[in-house]
C-alpha cells in the first residue's frame, strides 16, 4: 500500500539529518528537520524566531539579509551563530528562498560555518563529556529547589539560565538568554563596573539581593584550556531568603535582649537625687568593669546635668570586687571632684576594703562615710555651713568694734 505523497515528504523531512527549515517571512520557524532539532534543541519549532535565536553580534546582520530576500527576492547566504539546546551559539552558513508556491515561506537550510568546519572536530570521549557536564547541571537546576545555574560568554551574553529558584523571582528559565548582562544592568554603573571583574580569573563568593531574593553566588572563571584567559563565567545563586529572614528575625531578638539588659542594669544601678544638690547610686551585687564604665558615664553625665555638688557611691550591697574595679572607683571619684562636685563612698564592706588597700591605691583623698546614713548627714551638714558661710555678714555691725 502506497503512502500519498506528501506524507512521504513530510516523513524524508523529519528524518533528513540534514539542517533544513521552513520559516515564516517574518522569520518564525515553522518546520524543522530532524537534523535541526537534534542540533539546536527543541526550541527551534513552535514559532520560534531566528532573531531571537541569533547572537545579539550578528541580529544586525541576520536582518540585513533577512530583509534583502524579502526585498529582492532572490536567495541569500550568511553566515550566524545560533543558540543550541545547551545555551551554546553554533556558527552555521545559512543558506534562504523564498517559496515558488507560497510567497509568505521560506525555505532555508543550515551548515557548520567554513571557519567551524575547518576546526578540529571533537572525540567522541569530549563530547561524551561534554554531555555529561550538561546533564549534570540540567539535572542540578531542574530538581534542586533553591539553586539557580547561569552562564555568560567572553561577553556578557548568557549561554546558560536555568533553574527552579528562577521562577521564584517572576522570570521563567531561559528567559535572559541571548541577552547581554551589561545590558540588564546598564542602569546600575557600579553593577556593571563589578560584573567586568569577573573576569580576572577569580573565584569569587558573595552575598546579593536581586529580584525581591536573597542570594549566596559563587562566580567561577571559565577557560577554553588551562592557562588560556577567560572566556565565560559560570555563576551557582542559591536562594538564602529563608535563611535571611530568620538571621533579621535573631538579629531582631538581639537587639530586643540587649535593650533588656541595658534597662535591667540602669534599674540595678539607679541615680538617685536623694537631697537637692546630692546624688545617690546605690550597688548592689557583683560589680564588674563593664558596669562600672556605665556607671561612671552615667553618673558624670548626671552631675554635670543636675548640677550636683555630692554624689555618693553607696556600696552596702557589693559583697566582692575585681581589682580592676576597685581602681575605677578611684578613678571616678577623681572624675567627680574634677566636675567640682564631691564624691563620697559610702557602706564600704571589710572585703571591698582589703582589696583597695592590698592595691596599693593612693587613698588619702577618699572621702568614706561608714553607711549611706552618715554620707548624706556629711553631705548635708557641709551644704549646710557653706550657706551660712556665704550668708554671714564680711562687715561688723555699726557701733560694734571688731574684737582685737
Amino acid at each position: 500500500m502506497e503512502s500519498a505523497p506528501s506524507a512521504l515528504l513530510g516523513e524524508l523531512f523529519a528524518r533528513s539529518p540534514d539542517l533544513l527549515f521552513i520559516a515564516s517571512a517574518d522569520g518564525a520557524l515553522l518546520h524543522g528537520s530532524g537534523g535541526l532539532r537534534e542540533a539546536l534543541g527543541p526550541g527551534v519549532e513552535g514559532g520560534a524566531l531566528l532573531a531571537d535565536l541569533a547572537h545579539p553580534d550578528d541580529r544586525a546582520a541576520l536582518a540585513a539579509a533577512w530583509s534583502a530576500l524579502l526585498q529582492r527576492g532572490e536567495p541569500v547566504s550568511f553566515d550566524v551563530r545560533l543558540r543550541d539546546g545547551g545555551g551554546a551559539y553554533r556558527p552555521l552558513s545559512c543558506t534562504a528562498s523564498r517559496s515558488s508556491s507560497d510567497r509568505g515561506a521560506v525555505l532555508g537550510s543550515l551548515r557548520p560555518a567554513p571557519a567551524a568546519a575547518a576546526a578540529p572536530a571533537a572525540t567522541e570521549e569530549e563530547l561524551s563529556t561534554l554531555r555529561l557536564k550538561a546533564r549534570i547541571l540540567d539535572g542540578i537546576a531542574e530538581y534542586v529547589e533553591p539553586i539557580a545555574i547561569w552562564a555568560i560568554d567572553g561577553d556578557g551574553t548568557y549561554v546558560y539560565h536555568q533553574g527552579k529558584a528562577i521562577a521564584k523571582t517572576g522570570l521563567t528559565p531561559g528567559q535572559h538568554l541571548g541577552r547581554s548582562v551589561f545590558d540588564l544592568y546598564a542602569a546600575s554603573p557600579d553593577a556593571a563596573a563589578e560584573m567586568r571583574q569577573w573576569y580576572d580569573g577569580q573565584v569569587r563568593r558573595g552575598r546579593s539581593e536581586a529580584h525581591g531574593t536573597y542570594w549566596d553566588t559563587w562566580l567561577i572563571p571559565l577557560r577554553s584550556a588551562p592557562g588560556e584567559r577567560v572566556d565565560g563565567v559560570l555563576g551557582i545563586s542559591l536562594d538564602v531568603s529563608d535563611s535571611k529572614i530568620v538571621e533579621n528575625e535573631l538579629r531582631i531578638q538581639i537587639d530586643r535582649i540587649a535593650a533588656q539588659q541595658k534597662v535591667i542594669r540602669d534599674l540595678s544601678t539607679p541615680i538617685i537625687e536623694v537631697w537637692d544638690g546630692v546624688l545617690t547610686l546605690p550597688m548592689v551585687g557583683t560589680v564588674d568593669s563593664v558596669r562600672t564604665a556605665e556607671v561612671m558615664d552615667s553618673l558624670l553625665q548626671q552631675i554635670v546635668e543636675k548640677r550636683a555638688s555630692f554624689a555618693i557611691l553607696d556600696l552596702t550591697g557589693v559583697e566582692v570586687v575585681d581589682t580592676k574595679v576597685a581602681s575605677h572607683l578611684v578613678e571616678l571619684v577623681t572624675a567627680i571632684r574634677l566636675l567640682g562636685a564631691d564624691g563620697i563612698v559610702a557602706g564600704i564592706k571589710p572585703t571591698v576594703a582589703q582589696t583597695m588597700v592590698a592595691l596599693g591605691l593612693d587613698l588619702s583623698q577618699l572621702n568614706t562615710q561608714r553607711n549611706l546614713r552618715a554620707a548624706l548627714n556629711y553631705a548635708i551638714r557641709t551644704m549646710t555651713r557653706a550657706q551660712a558661710a556665704s550668708l554671714a555678714p564680711s562687715h561688723p555691725a555699726p557701733g560694734k568694734t571688731p574684737s582685737p
